[in-house]
């Protein structure tokens, strides 16, 4: 069996997962929700998780690291290694989940899942004090078997994407 990998050059719209959401907050509001630790730990994740600790090191080559705790008790970490940062307009880093020390690991509820997902976040004004995010996630150096786990996972990655912008709604309306 042959075991091709995904690169970033090889998106292609069988693999890519895109989100869109509007937010009733102006542009530079929602970029600091996303680029400042206190704001950031405040909001991300899942709907009904809880950020135990987060650290951000906004720079090409820096990284966010985050515990998660779920529901039940269930400790997950992550990460976001920074490759692109334009103020104000797009973030790109690659997501991963990862150890308490910030090493690359597989996800804990489904070991198929890709180790590396290469993510664009950008933020547009669309109207007065209104913005729009988008996301992008395509499978990188992904085997073939896990770019099938991840197109089959378009459905609970809306529904994820879905709760943390809820989160990030709700955030931004109280802050």
């Amino acid at each position: 069996m042959t075991s091709t990998t995904t690169k970033p050059g090889d998106r292609t719209k069988a693999f890519e997962f895109f989100i869109r959401r509007a937010f009733n907050a102006p542009r530079e509001r929602v970029w600091k929700a996303w680029t400042e630790v206190e704001q950031f730990g405040q909001w991300w994740g899942p709907k009904d998780f809880d950020v135990v600790s987060v650290t951000l090191d906004l720079r090409p080559g820096g990284m966010a690291h985050y515990r998660l705790r779920s529901p039940d008790g269930k400790d997950m970490w992550g990460r976001l290694l920074f490759r692109e940062i334009v103020p104000q307009e797009r973030l790109v880093f690659i997501v991963s989940f990862s150890d308490p020390k910030g090493g690359v690991s597989r996800h804990p509820l489904h070991e198929g899942w890709p180790l590396h997902i290469f993510s664009t976040v950008r933020f547009a004004d669309v109207g007065p004090g209104k913005a729009e995010i988008t996301v992008r996630w395509v499978p990188y150096e992904a085997t073939e078997s896990e770019r099938k786990v991840f197109e089959d996972g378009k459905d609970s990655m809306t529904a994820g994407w879905s709760g943390t912008f809820e989160r990030l709604d709700s955030y931004l309306a109280r802050a």
